[in-house]
């Protein structure tokens, strides 16, 4: 009988140490855990685990969207954070595209890969989630 009341004491310890850690953790830590749940949910890649050539699917939050005008060809760049890594997306020849903006969720698919350093995926495949 004692081990099935430790067994039923331990989610109460954990539900006490989610409802502590709300109050320890910055706001930064929360918003990452928060979007890796959400990643997780989606059956998605983490960012941080993506290679060059790798074709992925994640989930994320935009964090910046920055339109680059380029003499020969536009691009909008979007950094897409889903709780783990960066990873940006371009969409080549576009000035803007409505529902991408900074703080949306959403979903994209393509092939990863690798400028100055940085996880790419250019023109992805991407669906908006509903806003929360």
């Amino acid at each position: 009988m004692a081990a099935v009341e430790d067994h039923q004491s331990q989610p109460e310890a954990s539900g006490l140490r989610r409802f502590l850690r709300k109050f320890t953790a910055s706001d930064q830590e929360l918003e990452s855990e928060e979007v890796r749940r959400e990643s997780a949910k989606a059956d998605c890649v983490c960012a941080d685990r993506v290679r060059r050539g790798q074709l992925v699917k994640l989930s994320g939050r935009l964090r910046t969207v920055v339109y680059t005008p380029r003499t020969n060809l536009p691009t909008l760049e979007a950094e897409l954070y889903d709780g783990t890594d960066v990873v940006t997306l371009v969409f080549l020849g576009r000035r803007h595209i409505a529902g991408i903006e900074p703080g949306r969720a959403l979903t994209a698919a393509g092939r990863v890969a690798v400028r100055d350093g940085r996880k790419v995926i250019y023109n992805p495949h991407y669906s908006l989630d509903a806003p929360k």
